[in-house]
């Protein structure tokens, strides 16, 4: 099948999030499976490093509430595929992706630019898939514009994917003039305009991106104010998990780590990983004491505070090291620069993030917080699973999905789970995964092997949104 992929991001030419590595890994599986897929996507400023090895597609003039604009279509062929970028210079190409006073005014003319290159390029899809609120207005602007144009808008079927509820593009009323249409309540949301409510509106079906995550955002407490609409759609809301790339995430043939390793030698090659990283952040190398590690944001969304109730406890009672690496909010950034202060030679940290080093760290840690307050999936813990550290992390949304928790009685799981969000429960599954290093060391390694055989590939996330494609195309 035809299938247009529309995302604001998509790695390596932008990024933000796990959105970006989803735009590139999904369309790219879908075409190793036979489907015929085109990505479509704004040019920003930094991507202009690549308009050598772009061809020109075409321009396009687009009016919004009396605006007008005119867009230029560039392709670019990119591991195979082809990726369209939409060009205008006083939109995209800015410091930063988002968070401007007029990202309303951007995203519309995105959205309006997604359905007028399937026009300008001939590449009618038999669907469209959009994603996050930055094109949730795209299948209201179809509806009410595109149809009735010609057959090949009129048999176009939609998919909106949601990588995260708490962001909706959420914009005062005005800028409904920019959909040239009569009001209509269809984007109307607590009394603003909502272009996610939009897209739960009018796509043909909505997914999540893990199965929990599309149960959690039908209740008050993970809905973020939408649960009304999603539960008037929950028949059309579907969870599908969400992949990594095991030819990038795999040990055995990472170029980025020290030693590679893999299932059958993945303990001693650890090790060695550990001693180097050790070494490298300047920590006491005791290569038979526990590595914990935390790679991600520094947001409340991912459980930091949590971090600041506890750790300084486990630190000062246990024999671990401890690796934290993040940017984000100021007080945790601090947080995690004082810990290293007063643990100077068990604990360190890396304020940003570094590929390479995050490569460094999965490989050698033995185990990998997430705790988060809700996750949509999470690709950190997928990560942490493929090279042996083993997660912990708290009952939600993807980690719930994932990491099987462990259980001492039966000597299976992949992990370590705690259900509440509470500081407490984190404490005591850190002491007790630090604790079963020390005394049982050959069952941990048992659950370390056991993670590694998990499949969380794409190939299975691809074949997932593939039955959902037939599903929605009635083949």
């Amino acid at each position: 099948m035809k299938i247009l992929f529309a995302s604001s991001e998509v790695f390596p030419f932008s990024k933000t999030g796990g959105l970006a590595d989803m735009a590139l890994f999904l369309p790219k599986s879908l075409k190793k499976i036979g489907h015929e897929v085109t990505v479509i996507t704004p040019y920003y400023k930094n991507i202009s490093k690549h308009h050598k090895d772009m061809t020109y597609k075409g321009t396009k003039t687009i009016t919004m509430g009396g605006i007008e604009t005119i867009v230029h279509f560039y392709e670019l062929i990119y591991q195979e595929m082809s990726f369209i970028f939409v060009q205008n210079m006083h939109y995209f190409e800015r410091d930063h992706l988002y968070g401007y006073n007029d990202d309303a005014e951007r995203f519309s003319c995105f959205s309006y630019s997604i359905l007028e290159a399937i026009e300008l390029l001939d590449f009618y899809p038999n669907l469209l898939h959009l994603n996050d609120w930055q094109t949730g207005m795209v299948p209201y602007l179809l509806d009410e514009h595109y149809r009735q144009i010609n057959d090949g808008y009129f048999s176009i079927h939609t998919l909106l994917t949601i990588h995260n509820l708490e962001y909706q593009g959420s914009f005062d009323p005005y800028v409904a003039r920019f959909f040239n249409t009569d009001f209509n309540y269809t984007y109307i949301h607590f009394d603003r305009v909502n272009f996610l409510k939009a897209g739960i509106e009018r796509a043909t079906k909505i997914n999540t991106v893990s199965p929990t995550y599309r149960n959690e955002i039908l209740s008050q407490e993970f809905g973020f104010t939408l649960d009304g609409a999603l539960n008037f759609r929950k028949d059309d809301l579907v969870g599908i998990l969400n992949g990594i790339d095991n030819e990038v995430f795999n040990p055995k043939t990472d170029h980025l780590i020290e030693y590679n390793y893999d299932k059958r030698n993945f303990f001693s090659m650890k090790q060695k990983n550990k001693e180097h990283i050790l070494n490298h952040f300047n920590l006491d190398v005791d290569i038979n004491k526990p590595l914990v590690t935390y790679v991600g944001r520094l947001a409340t969304q991912k459980g930091i505070n949590l971090f600041t109730e506890v750790l300084e406890e486990v630190i000062a009672y246990t024999d671990a090291r401890f690796i934290l690496m993040g940017s984000g909010n100021d007080s945790y950034e601090s947080f995690f620069k004082y810990l290293s202060f007063k643990f100077p030679k068990r604990v360190s940290n890396f304020i940003g993030f570094n590929e390479e080093l995050a490569h460094k760290l999965y490989a050698s840690s033995d185990l990998f917080m997430m705790p988060s307050r809700f996750e949509p999936c999470g690709l950190g813990q997928l990560i942490a699973m493929r090279y042996g550290a083993l997660p912990i992390v708290r009952e939600t949304g993807g980690l719930k999905d994932t990491v099987e928790p462990y259980n001492k009685y039966t000597d299976t799981g992949t992990g370590f789970t705690f259900r509440n969000y509470d500081g407490y429960e984190l404490k005591e599954k850190l002491f007790e995964s630090i604790q079963l290093y020390k005394d049982n060391l050959p069952i941990f390694k048992k659950l370390m092997k056991q993670a590694m055989d998990k499949d969380y590939s794409l190939k299975q996330m691809a074949l997932s949104y593939e039955n959902l494609y037939q599903i929605i195309l009635g083949v």
